[in-house]
């Protein structure tokens, strides 16, 4: 049964023929997953702009922002592996945490123990209500896969679908290789 697969620290691979432009190649991680909803991240849609020109009084900090989802675009979130360096924050998975005490990561980054490579912020999240995503799963909208720390902190986020979903193998690497356009196929 479906529902006894899915997890927090899991990620969804959006079905390849998807046509919603928010999660058309999508590689999602959840973050929080129970019977009464889920939340995730879309790790692989990154957006032109700094978290500087997001959040006044940033320090200077050379880090993209992605798209985590159609949900409350006008917050940001983030995904780390500082682990017990930033307090406050979830552990999502091996070296994977969620969030955490926001000035203290702020003051973090001024003193250079913060780097890029340490963290990615989102804009808005992926959200689904009680039974959702279950059904979603059921009807062929996601592919289940396991998260690796290397997705988010180590790979390339425009590589990021191909990859997990040629990591299950077999059949999988086959539909990793269809092509975008739904006419070419």
């Amino acid at each position: 049964m479906i529902k006894h697969q899915i997890s927090t620290g899991k990620v969804l691979l959006a079905d390849p023929f998807m046509q919603d432009s928010n999660f058309k190649r999508a590689a999602i991680l959840l973050t929080d997953y129970s019977e009464d909803g889920s939340v995730g991240f879309i790790l692989n849609k990154q957006l032109d702009m700094n978290i500087e020109a997001l959040v006044a009084d940033f320090p200077d900090f050379d880090s993209v922002v992605f798209y985590g989802g159609p949900v409350q675009t006008d917050t940001i979130h983030y995904i780390h592996n500082l682990g017990d360096v930033l307090e406050k924050s979830t552990k999502i998975g091996e070296d994977i945490y969620w969030g955490g005490d926001f000035k203290k990561l702020k003051v973090l980054i001024g003193a250079g123990v913060v780097q890029p490579e340490n963290i990615r912020f989102y804009v808005g999240y992926s959200g689904w209500s009680e039974g959702q995503l279950e059904e979603e799963l059921e009807g062929g909208s996601w592919v289940l896969a396991d998260m690796d720390a290397d997705y988010l902190f180590e790979g390339k986020h425009e590589e990021l679908w191909t990859q997990i979903m040629n990591s299950k193998g077999n059949a999988f690497e086959v539909i990793a290789q269809m092509p975008e356009g739904i006419d070419y196929n």
